[in-house]
């Protein structure tokens, strides 16, 4: 098993940058400094972010997907905020589901 892999249970707004991110982890009573992954989905559940650090900084990592959602684990209890998932879950998670192509929003100016 490599590093420990978090999930968060609530989405998050994808506006947010790794010291907000961060703010979170620690909300949730862990260190973002340490060697772990912290994974957040966004509020549509096609965007994630992924806080990590390496042996000289933090590292972000966003990926969006062409389709389908990304699927969260869900809750055991109605207080609980993350999970700890293993490698082959994230991998499922990282991976999405679904086939439909997600819904652009038209930008005007």
């Amino acid at each position: 098993m490599g590093l420990p892999i978090y999930v968060a249970l609530e989405p998050v707004d994808m506006r947010m940058g790794y010291e907000r991110l961060g703010g979170m982890v620690r909300e949730r009573k862990l260190e973002p400094s340490a060697r772990a992954l912290f994974v957040f989905v966004g509020k549509r559940g096609h965007t994630m972010k992924i806080l990590t650090r390496d042996g000289s900084g933090d590292v972000l990592i966003s990926k969006r997907l062409d389709f389908g959602r990304f699927e969260l684990p869900v809750a055991t209890s109605h207080a609980q905020q993350h999970v700890m998932v293993s490698d082959a879950l994230f991998g499922a998670i990282f991976g999405g589901n679904g086939t439909h192509p997600n819904k652009r929003r038209r930008i005007t100016h």
